[in-house]
């Protein structure tokens, strides 16, 4: 028996026009490794990073924060000898700011015509992710364009930058977060910039049990975003994995999206996933219906020198 791959009885499986139609159906569907940069800001800035280290211009005040990816040399040590406050690394675990000047219990920064409250909070983070800008202007375009009402579901919403970029689009949003002080903080936000009497919806609560249940109610939305954690532990002592539950997760979001579906947009913070496991995940969960997938990293342009200093990676599924 011949061992020839162009044997008439083995082509069919190796048929290069098939192979190469079925690639680029794939990449029809799936634009892969786009890099997006949240390079419009004004009230915020990376000044400098280096050394595991990020030195950070929040409206008026300097910090330096602790970044396990920045594994090169600073390349302006003289920007890092003026700041207010920096984040230090407990050898127990944790950490604690160290407040050089005094600074205000909390202040406002501006995004377009967002306004956010920052705060130094004990895990390091201030509030915000600036990186979330680039997705925050796709949720408002996206929405804007298809003139219409829009329900968009935000699961793991922390203090509701994609809410209210949704919401400032004329969206009704329902935002879950299991921690009711971010929840919270969301609520200040959209009073901050106008939409205090906007159709949102404040939910505290465990996002896949909330999606159970609507799920049993039979409630849809036209639009799911999630910023689901690397790891997490709930009340009864129940552990989070991203790697283990996120596709349990998306097969059961899918279930909410309706028959006017609009998009899906998933982020992610893990170093173990990349963004083409993510499109591989969603291009899979949501296989029976037409659209098209965007995946990358995302990441905030360094002042310095120009680098870009990678912040996690995204999915857009879009309808």
């Amino acid at each position: 028996m011949s061992n020839s791959i162009t044997d008439s009885k083995w082509h069919l499986f190796v048929d290069e026009g098939l192979i190469n139609g079925y690639f680029k159906v794939i990449q029809a569907m799936i634009q892969l490794s786009k890099l997006l940069i949240a390079d419009k800001w004004t009230d915020y800035e990376l000044l400098d990073c280096g050394e595991g280290q990020k030195l950070e211009r929040w409206g008026k005040y300097i910090f330096i924060r602790p970044d396990p990816q920045v594994i090169w040399p600073k390349v302006s040590p003289e920007l890092w000898k003026n700041y207010d406050a920096i984040y230090q690394r407990s050898s127990s675990g944790g950490g604690a700011w160290n407040f050089v000047r005094k600074i205000p219990e909390h202040w406002t920064i501006n995004y377009r015509s967002f306004k956010f409250k920052v705060r130094p909070t004990g895990f390091k983070h201030l509030g915000l992710f600036p990186e979330q800008q680039s997705n925050w202007d796709w949720i408002v375009d996206t929405i804007k364009a298809v003139q219409r009402p829009v329900s968009v579901l935000n699961l793991f919403g922390y203090t509701g930058g994609a809410t209210i970029a949704a919401a400032s689009a004329n969206a009704s949003v329902c935002h879950i977060d299991a921690a009711r002080g971010m929840v919270d903080w969301c609520r200040e936000n959209a009073a901050l910039c106008g939409l205090a009497n906007a159709p949102i919806k404040y939910i505290v609560d465990d996002c896949l049990a909330f999606i159970r249940r609507e799920i049993r109610r039979g409630r849809t939305y036209d639009a799911i975003i999630m910023d689901p954690p690397s790891f997490g532990r709930g009340k009864r002592g129940e552990v989070w994995k991203l790697e283990d539950n996120l596709w349990e997760l998306l097969d059961e979001c899918q279930k909410l999206l309706g028959k006017n579906h609009l998009f899906m947009l998933v982020n992610a913070y893990t170093a173990n996933l990349s963004p083409l496991v993510l499109a591989n995940m969603v291009r899979s969960v949501l296989s029976n219906r037409d659209g098209r997938i965007e995946s990358g990293e995302i990441g905030l342009p360094v002042k310095s020198d120009g680098k870009i200093l990678p912040c996690g990676i995204y999915c857009r599924w879009q309808s």
